[in-house]
This record gives structure tokens, sequence and C-alpha cells, in this order.
């Protein structure tokens, strides 16, 4: 068997071991003091774990530089062990083994992740392991059911600070390193225990309700301390830890709350219980927008949601994988609504959320949210749109169904029938059902476990409700009537349907909003009449949500050909000037600005991309003073301005400081790297200039940055040398990998990238074979090549019937993306 097949997990193996293996407690023993010498590449590791057992064989997972010694019930054997798998043998009714081994630093974000700060040479420790990464760190049982007591045992250079789920016991010091001894961990699983070591950044807090008190800890490198805005994350924890103890009924279990930032993670956060980890996107380097910070409160009370929702109790197999983040979704807007400033929380989920599951649901790798999961790496890529805000989506319309108080008090019982136990489904639909007395069974059967998404439309008399794809909604259509030429909310008419076909009666109205409220999961058309109003109108709505919704049926109808290209750029053009809802507006200029580069005929794009550039650069000039949306302009600029030269002259002028930027406009780091690399895509900066921007941010994001920006020039030999660092060059972290996936494609320039096509196909077969699943995946998706037919996708598919499932599922999502693109641009 090789590695990667032995890595690779089946579902009816873990299965089998568990049934077969009890498992109480393991011990991590870690020396990592090694870790700032960049020489050396892995760190020791000893695992003792102490299982009872009915078979006189199993496996431990381990992926590392070397298993060096294995003693069961004290007794040495010889090492059997596959390069994942240690095969033990002799096992009694009650057994401990120890395993000796010796870990790899990771620059993948897979396991434990190595980092050393350009800023100040100080090197960063964490580890991520969703879904099957701890492994990586520690021999272990690499499946969610078998969940344990771990106690980490961390030896790690002098000074720094040494972190784990639980809070320290003993910290015993002696001149270049120190060992810390944490408190044993309540049961959980192998996927959500964590370390972090460094010289990180410390802020400490405190949450009390009542009786309760929990410590809570911000941590961040150190060189980016002065913008870790501790006072706004610790008041989001704060009011998210009352809203979750009174609304579930059960004590926050897991001691302490820390929460680190870190550096080049594949993620947005992870819900490590007691060690939150979160990528460093959210220490904001300058300045943020509104709904910048109302994603980060959302990120963070979703990750909260998962003490209970997910590591309290967690699902048995990656299969019920929505069991936690379905809820954690849901949660996070429900959360932020309830118990923040960010009332407008449902507003973003429907107009950016939502849409990530709209476009997954429509790729015919589509799968219900209750998934078939038969392996490890179909888990992995099953953290998607469906399993997160599909998801959600239909969790909000089963609290309507349901009733919000009965919601609620099936998830409290819920939690106390299986407290750091394991669920499937069918546990949480008993929990719902004798909380609500509703039938949740027939309510799952209809969305859980089906696929595909219904399109809602009214016929040109409004006389009757059509859905394709037929489920039962409960809806409500919102009728809106122009007067003085604003849309005003006239009145709502509830709806619910079943049969593809519905009679309603609907009072007169300009507009006729289908799903006012955002009550269901389901695709709207507008009719002929509703279109021509918000043409006129959009931007005079008053309800963020409602506007939100109407563009995203109006996104929806441009992606599915419904709505021209054109149409959809001059509603955009006339209406988004005057967004209130800054994440909305954020989300509208970047579809307007795919819609420029995927969707317009190609005889028209030159022209499109020339009338963009102007209408963003007005935005910019025309947007509040120092406003979130100023903001929002000003990085489409830079977008734009990747395709189109037409304000290169001024941009480089106050990039220089020769001409004055807008006023109230931030011109800090980030927003600067995203116009020196529109600059250097256009070919208007040079190697030498884009090496000086990098002197003025040599940081970790500088350093990605200027990656990217070198790679973009639009010069065959660079773009050559791109494709080759890519595909090649194995010491490229993950961010850096990216990067120059980024630098490559950039500026959809097909003249200097086509003749790359064929070596692609030809590549990813032994990429998915001998790079990590992380690394693989980003080579990919990334490269996978935009050409003008399908010719060579569909070649590649029907001659690799027998390539690995997860691998063919990542071609055929970007094939049916090409197809798209080519249909749209074909109909307009």
């Amino acid at each position: 068997m090789s590695t990667n097949l032995a890595a690779n997990l089946t579902r009816e193996e873990t299965a089998a071991r568990s049934a077969a293996v009890s498992l109480a407690s393991i011990r991590v023993d870690l020396d990592v003091s090694s870790a700032p010498d960049l020489e050396q590449s892995g760190f020791l590791t000893t695992s003792t774990l102490r299982f009872d057992a009915t078979t006189d064989k199993t496996w431990i997972d381990f992926i590392g530089e070397s298993v060096d010694r294995v003693t069961v019930n004290g007794a040495e054997q010889p090492i059997l062990w596959d390069g994942a798998r240690i095969e033990v043998t002799g096992l009694a009714a009650q057994n401990e083994v120890v395993i000796e081994a010796v870990g790899a630093y990771s620059r993948s974000g897979e396991g434990m992740h190595r980092f050393t700060d350009p800023v100040d040479g100080r090197t960063y420790l964490y580890t991520q392991y969703e879904p099957s990464d701890s492994r990586r760190v520690m021999a272990c049982f690499e499946q969610p059911d078998m969940k344990a007591a771990y106690t980490f045992v961390v030896t790690a250079p002098t000074g720094w600070h040494v972190l784990s789920n639980q809070r320290p016991l003993t910290q015993v010091g002696g001149g270049a390193t120190q060992t810390v001894e944490f408190a044993a961990t309540l049961p959980i699983s192998s996927y959500i225990t964590s370390v972090a070591a460094g010289p990180y950044h410390r802020v400490a807090s405190e949450w009390a309700r009542g009786d309760e008190r929990v410590e809570l800890g911000a941590f961040c490198r150190a060189s980016l301390a002065e913008h870790l805005d501790a006072v706004e994350i610790f008041e989001i924890t704060r009011q998210g830890l009352d809203f979750f103890s009174e609304a579930f009924d059960y004590p926050y279990p897991w001691g302490k709350y820390d929460q680190i930032f870190v550096p080049e993670y594949n993620l947005g956060a992870m819900e490590n219980p007691g060690l939150v980890t979160f990528t460093e996107s959210y220490v904001f380097r300058g300045a943020a927008t509104d709904a910048q910070r109302e994603g980060r409160a959302n990120t963070i009370l979703h990750e909260m949601a998962h003490m209970w929702f997910g590591d309290l109790v967690t699902m048995t197999w990656w299969a019920d994988l929505w069991l936690k983040e379905s809820f954690a979704d849901y949660m996070g807007a429900h959360a932020s609504v309830a118990a923040t400033r960010f009332t407008d929380a449902w507003a973003s989920f429907a107009n950016r959320r939502k849409a990530w599951a709209y476009e997954q649901d429509q790729l015919p790798t589509t799968h219900p949210i209750v998934a078939d999961i038969p392996d490890l790496e179909a888990a992995k890529l099953n953290f998607d749109g469906i399993t997160y805000a599909k998801g959600a989506s239909v969790l909000k319309q089963l609290v309507a169904f349901v009733g919000e108080d009965a919601f609620f008090a099936g998830a409290r019982a819920y939690f106390r029938d299986h407290e750091f136990g394991n669920t499937t489904l069918d546990d949480l639909i008993v929990a719902l059902e004798a909380a609500s007395g509703r039938d949740v069974r027939a309510w799952s059967t209809a969305w859980l476990e089906t696929t595909g998404m219904s399109t809602l439309t009214l016929d040109d008399e409004r006389a009757t409700l059509v859905q394709t794809d037929p489920r039962p909604h409960r809806l409500r259509v919102g009728l809106y009537a122009l007067e003085d030429g604003s849309l005003v909310r006239s009145c709502g008419i509830d709806v619910d349907i079943v049969d593809e076909r519905t009679p309603v009666e609907l009072p007169d109205a300009d507009l006729a909003l289908i799903n006012d409220g955002d009550l269901t999961y389901a695709k709207v058309r507008l009719d002929a009449r509703s279109l021509k109003a918000v043409e006129r109108a959009l931007s005079t709505i008053d309800d963020a949500l409602t506007r939100g919704l109407v563009w995203s049926a109006l996104w929806n109808a441009t992606r599915d050909g419904k709505l021209s290209a054109v149409r959809y750029l001059e509603i955009v053009r006339r209406h988004a000037p005057a967004e209130r809802n800054v994440g909305i507006l954020a989300g509208t200029l970047a579809n307007a600005a795919f819609t420029i580069n995927h969707f317009v005929a190609d005889a028209d794009r030159e022209d499109a991309r020339a009338m963009w550039l102007a209408t963003v650069w007005e935005g910019l000039e025309g947007a509040e003073v120092g406003s979130g949306a100023q903001l929002a302009w000003a990085r489409q600029v830079g977008s734009a301005a990747a395709y189109a030269n037409g304000r290169a002259g001024e941009i480089r002028g106050i990039l220089a400081g020769e001409r004055p930027a807008p006023e109230g406009l931030s011109l800090d780091a980030d927003l600067r790297w995203i116009w020196v690399r529109a600059l250097a895509t256009a070919g208007d900066l040079s190697a030498d200039e884009i090496d000086e921007e990098k002197g003025r941010d040599d940081t970790m994001s500088g350093r990605t940055e200027h990656r990217a920006a070198l790679a973009a020039r639009p010069d065959a030999e660079v773009r050559r040398e791109a494709w080759d660092q890519a595909c090649n060059d194995l010491s490229l972290t993950n961010d850096h990998l990216s990067a120059t996936i980024e630098g490559f494609r950039a500026g959809g320039r097909r003249d200097l990238t086509a003749s790359f096509d064929a070596d692609y196909f030809a590549r990813i077969r032994g990429a998915w074979e001998n790079r990590s699943i992380e690394i693989a995946r980003r080579l990919v998706g990334g490269l996978f090549p935009q050409t003008e037919s399908l010719d060579l996708v569909d070649g590649w598919l029907e001659q690799n019937l027998d390539a690995p499932a997860s691998l063919r599922r990542i071609v055929i999502e970007r094939r049916d993306q090409l197809a798209r693109d080519l249909y749209v641009r074909s109909v307009q």
C-alpha cells in the first residue's frame, strides 16, 4: 500500500476500529525547542495511548519523518509503519502503547506549522488539524468518534508563550528551555486538540456571569501587537459567551478561552476548545470597513458556537459535518443580530454566504447537506458552501418551522443527552421533534437529504408562483410601490408552497419580491415589471436585507444567462454608488468585476473594462470622506486597473506622493499593495519599483504581495518562471504558492498563459499523488486554465476515469465554471 492510500482512511475501516478499540487517554510529549533553528526539520513527539481492545491488533495513525520506537504493554515491537499507519499487535483487553517518533515542521498550514517573522526573525508555531492532520504531530486514532482525555507536555524555548486547550499545571524552566505540562482535557476528538508556542503578544481579560469566571486571552505575533484590536475582540467574546450560555443553558465547559491569530493560516478560524485559532487577516493592519469588522465578529461567534455544536457534541463521522458547521454558520449570524451591534448580519448572510451556497449547489458535484463521505479526502473537500451556508440557510428555515423557543429547547436537550459524545442526524431529529411536536423527519428528508435548489418565479400575470425542483417552502412575497421615485414596502403576503405551481392573490405592486425577509433557500427571479422597478429605484429601498435580496436575484440571473451582462452592469453603475451597506456594496462591486471578465462577450470586453475603471474611479471620488464605502471603491479601483490602464498615471502619482490621495482615504500598506499589483499586472511597474514597495513593507504580508506582484508582470518569461515555481518549488509556503499562482493568472492574459494548458493536465495527477492535499488542492484549482473550449478538460476527464475521486471533483467543478462562462458569453 502506498503512503497516499494508507493516509486516506475510509469510513468503513474507521468504524471497524472504533468498534474494537475503546480509547481512554492520550499523553503527548512534544519537544519543539529546536524550532528557531531552521536547519532542524523535525521535532520529537512521544505519544502514550491507553485503550481497551477486543482485537489483538490495530493501527495507530502517524505521518512524520520517522517512527523510532513502539512499545505495547511494556514490550518493544518491530516498527511496522507505511508512512501513515503504525501497526500494533499483541493487544490485551487493556493496553498502553508508547510511540516515539519525529514529526515534521510544516510550511503548508497542516500539522505543526512553523513561521519565521521577517520583521524581527522570531519563530512561531501553531497546529491545525481538521479533518485529519493531528497525526502529523502525534500518534493517535484519527477519527472523530474516538474521543479521549488529552494531556500535552511541551518543551519549548524559554520566554515563549506555550499554549494548549487547557491551562498549564506545571512549568519547569532551566537554561534555554522550559517544559509546560497542561491539565488533561475533557473527552475531545483528536482534530480539535491544539498547541501553539512562540513569543506571541498577549492581552488578557475575563468574562464573568453569575458564579462563572472564564479567563480570556488574545494573542498575535509581536510585530502585529499595535494592530491587535483586543478591546473589540473581547467585547464580542463576552457578548457571545453571555448569549450562548443563556441560550443553550449549558455553562461554557472548557475552562479558559484563548483566541490566537496566526500567520499563513489555511482557514478563517478553527474551534479548538480553549484555544481558538484565527487567520491574521482579522488583525487589521490598516483601515477596515464595518463589514470587515462584522465578518470578524461573525467568525468569533461561529467558532464560539462550536464549543457546544462540534466540541461538546461531535459528529460520529464526517458525513454529519453539517451537525457542527451548518449550526455554527447559522449561529454566527443569529448571535450577531441578537447580541452585538452588527444587527444587519442577516443582510450580509443573504448577499454573501448564500451566494456561495447557490454557486456550490449548482455544480455537478453538488451533494446533500447530510453528505456521503466515504473517506478523509472527500471530507477535506466538503468544507464547502453547501455544508456551511446552505446548511445555515435551511436551519434558518427550520427555526421558522419549529419556532425559535422549540429550536433552542431541542438544542439544550441534545447537549444534555449527548455531552462529550458523538451523534448522527437522527439524534438531533429526536431532540427537535420532542421539543416542537413537529415532523422534523419529513423536513430533513426534503431539505437535508436532497441536492439542488428550487428557482421561484411569478408568471406574467402574477397569479401563479412557479417553482422548479419542487420542495416545501414557507415564504413571503413583499410588495413595493414606486412613490415619488422611491420603492416603498406596502405589504407582505405569506405563502406556503409545495407543488410546482401555486395560485397566489397579490395586490398590485411595482415590485413583487419573492422570499421577502429571506425565509427560505431558493433562487428568486424578478418578473419583467419588478425588474424595471429595481432598474429605476433599487437604491431607494430602505431595508438593507431587501436590497441584498434584490442584488442577489440580479446576480443569479446574470450568472445563469437570464439577464444580460450589459443590463446588469448598468444597474450596478446606477445604484451601487448609493448603496449604504458596505458589505453589500463590496460584494456587488466584486460581482460586477467578475461579470466583465467572465460573462461579457469577447468583442465587448475591452470597452467594458475601460468603462468599469471609469465607474469605480467616479465611485471613489464621490464616496463619503473616510467611509467604508470609500475604501471599498478604492480597493475596486485596484482590481479594475489590473485590466485597464486608463488611470495608471493618477495611481502612480498617488503611490509616489506626487498627487494627493482622495481626502479621508487611508493609503495603508494593504491598499498600496492592491494598487501596486494592479500596476504590475498592467505593465506599469518595473521589478525595481516593486522591490521598493517591499522595502516599505518588509513583513509577512508585504513579502507575499511582493511575490504576487513580481509574478503578475505581463512578460512571457516572468509568467514561465511563475509557472515553474508553482509546479516545482517544494519550498514555497502555502501562502507563497497561492501568491505565485495569482500572479501567473493576473489580468486574464491568455496570450501569456495558454501555452501551459496541456502541461497543466499532464501534471495534476502527479501533484495530487505527491503533494499534501492542501498544496495539491491549491495547485489543481488555482492553475486550471481558462481555455476557449472544453476540449482539453473533457479529454482529461475521459482519460482519467480512475483518478482519485477528490481530484476529479475539483476538475469537474472547474470545468462547470468554465462551461458557464462560455455559455453566458455566447448568449450576450
